[in-house]
């Protein structure tokens, strides 16, 4: 046998052979390094208490609320011009001097798309100048309601 093949037969098992026996493996007594990863909780827990220190030190912002958020806008239900025609047969004011009042309805503007065939005359909170234009142009009126102001 070659000189070389014993160094490395050796040597391979020198390396698994470290600590064998001692039942521990430097971690003093039995037990103590069972279990290593769990100690402190599983991910963030423990940041209010036993990993305090650490929440002050990396991650002071980690508790409390910071900055503002924008309330959600509400956007008006808008009709078009063009369908007013169904919608009034819809609701039978088909009478000559019946209003058309969207708001009871659930518009809140008037737009102007669309083509107006009859005379109607209709009552909103606001509309386009395009869809007054429409309806006056066809013999119908356009009432504008003001909403009342409390003081």
């Amino acid at each position: 046998m070659n000189l070389e093949a014993k160094i490395t037969v050796a040597h391979r098992k020198r390396k698994v052979r470290k600590r064998r026996g001692s039942r521990t493996y430097g971690w003093g007594q039995v037990g103590q390094h069972r279990a290593g990863g769990r100690k402190g909780g599983k991910g963030k827990a423990g940041r209010s208490k036993h990993k305090w220190t650490y929440t002050v030190k990396y991650a002071p912002d980690y508790f409390g609320k910071r900055g503002f958020h924008k309330p959600m806008s509400q956007k008006e239900k808008t009709i078009n011009v063009g369908e007013l025609e169904e919608l009034a047969t819809r609701t039978a004011t088909e009478e000559k001097g019946k209003i058309i009042d969207l708001e009871k309805l659930g518009y809140d503007r008037l737009l102007g798309a669309g083509k107006v065939n009859r005379a109607m005359n209709v009552e909103v909170k606001s509309c386009s100048k395009s869809a007054a234009k429409k309806i006056q142009e066809a013999g119908g009126k356009i009432l504008i309601k003001r909403e009342s102001q409390s003081v």
